[in-house]
């Protein structure tokens, strides 16, 4: 070996030698997640059949203000809380409550932003309920979980995930359901 590589052949297989003294099992320096059971606690259940609840009035106004709300509003973080409908409980301070924003795909009357990526939704009763085949049942399902009927979605799966509650889609169901006028254009 050459006599100039000699010194630092020494000092690396002296400095190899302490490593391996102390050197220290990584593995167990760090928490390893299971990373199988983080995939199976963020999957969505499988698509789920719901049927409207009995006590769901689609007719009640102050279900329809709810639902009204919820359809516009993307989350609870810059609401107002005077301003709630009634029967609206207001998040805990610091919790966001997320809404529907269902606008932001589909268009309905007095929509701001009123998207088009999604069916419009515009005078729903008078132009659909008269099939018997998009009733309630039908609205409450595919804002419950769209998923039963349509299986490559993009709509979110509100009830199943547990996203809104049973009460919260009878809400935007009454309102999606609700003869509405529109305001006259000039």
């Amino acid at each position: 070996m050459n006599k100039s590589i000699r010194p630092f052949a020494f000092i690396s297989f002296t400095l190899l030698a302490v490593m391996s003294v102390y050197a220290v099992d990584m593995n167990k320096a760090y928490d390893m997640p299971d990373a199988s059971k983080i995939v199976k606690d963020d999957l969505i259940p499988s698509p789920t059949k719901f049927i409207i609840p009995k006590d769901c009035k689609l007719d009640d106004l102050e279900r329809i203000a709810r639902g009204k709300y919820m359809f516009h509003a993307l989350n609870s973080k810059n609401d107002n809380k005077e301003n709630l409908p009634k029967g609206m409980k207001a998040p805990k301070e610091d919790e966001v409550k997320p809404y529907g924003n269902c606008v932001a795909c589909h268009n309905i009357e007095n929509a701001i932003g009123g998207g088009t990526v999604g069916p419009p939704l515009s005078n729903y009763k008078a132009n659909f309920i008269d099939t018997k085949v998009r009733d309630a049942q039908f609205v409450y399902q595919k804002i419950a979980d769209p998923r039963v009927d349509m299986h490559n979605t993009s709509m979110t799966v509100n009830l199943t995930s547990k996203l809104f509650n049973e009460s919260e889609i009878c809400d935007i169901t009454a309102y999606v359901l609700e003869l509405k006028k529109e305001k006259p254009t000039k």
